[in-house]
């Protein structure tokens, strides 16, 4: 299954897993109600069945709480969320805190986790619906060896670039 295959059923998660996933989005669904969003919660759920996913899943081994802190602290690292000027916001003592982890652990743990699923700020599959629009990054795309913005390029590029998975959608006009 190739990985934008995936991403068209992203909460999709093998049997063997879903006690798992359950579990762990439990966790992470919990921390979103009371420090997030709807939106980081279900960021997080699609993390997390990402992870489940994978061939030997790294969360099988490990305690839960650590994986949960680490799928809240990658959304927040690749989302801006530790930035004071976005909305919500929060810090990574905030989080420790809540999971009752270091934060090394957690930064730690957070960091093997966008190395497993290819995490950064250009993917995005991986940002937050709300921020997308507004992360030039996103739609920086070569083109012909040249670096343009997509949302300037004609319709007909624009379709080709999202059905290759290079641009989230079309934007609007």
């Amino acid at each position: 299954m190739t990985r934008i295959n995936q991403m068209k059923n992203p909460k999709a998660v093998p049997t063997k897993m879903l006690k798992i996933f359950e579990e762990l989005t439990s966790l992470t669904n919990n921390f979103c109600s009371q420090y997030l969003n709807d939106e980081y919660a279900e960021m997080a759920r699609k993390i997390a069945a990402a992870l489940c996913r994978k061939r030997i899943s790294p969360i099988q081994s490990g305690n839960l709480q650590t994986w949960a802190a680490g799928i809240i602290h990658s959304i927040c690292t690749i989302n801006f969320g530790f930035d004071r000027s976005q909305q919500p916001s929060i810090n990574s003592k905030e989080i420790s805190a809540h999971f009752g982890r270091a934060q090394s652990t957690i930064s730690s743990k957070s960091k093997e986790v966008r190395q497993l699923l290819k995490m950064n700020q250009w993917d995005h599959n991986w940002l937050l619906p709300s921020r997308v629009i507004d992360s030039p990054m996103v739609w920086l795309i070569s083109l012909n060896g040249f670096i343009v913005d997509a949302r300037r390029l004609p319709r007909h590029i624009q379709e080709e670039a999202v059905e290759k998975g290079i641009i989230p959608y079309v934007p609007q006009s």
